[in-house]
């Protein structure tokens, strides 16, 4: 055994892969790319838009805490609800239109994926805007 080791490592011998082995392997891992790569980018689509929605679910329970402190929505915004919460994501957006503050939009973009919520009382949308 000691034989056959000395003598791979001396050099001596001069055997190695042949092409079509290479081209095996190499059409091998083509393959297995083909099937990866689709499902890692479906993988990171979904995670991306459930992502979005988990951010703005998470504000909504603060933009409650901030009214039932203030009485109001006008004067809401991003900074006041990361006061209230440190927890949330700092690419949250507060949109509070000109209705005397009594409403309010939360928004939440992760990648090419944009969640809102119309609040009081709305449901969070996926893949929509304010």
């Amino acid at each position: 055994m000691f034989k056959r080791i000395r003598s791979r490592l001396d050099g001596n011998s001069e055997q190695g892969f042949t092409l079509i082995e290479l081209l095996v392997v190499i059409i091998i891992i083509g393959i297995l790319l083909a099937i990866a790569v689709p499902s890692y980018l479906g993988f990171k689509d979904r995670a991306e838009r459930k992502a979005a929605s988990a951010n703005v679910r998470a504000a909504v329970p603060a933009a409650e805490a901030y009214y039932s402190d203030f009485s109001t929505y006008a004067t809401m915004d991003a900074a006041a609800l990361l006061a209230i919460d440190q927890g949330l994501s700092p690419t949250l957006v507060v949109v509070v239109p000109g209705n005397g503050g009594a409403a309010y939009c939360l928004e939440n973009t992760q990648g090419n994926h944009t969640s809102s919520y119309n609040g009081p009382g709305g449901q969070v949308l996926e893949d929509t805007a304010c």
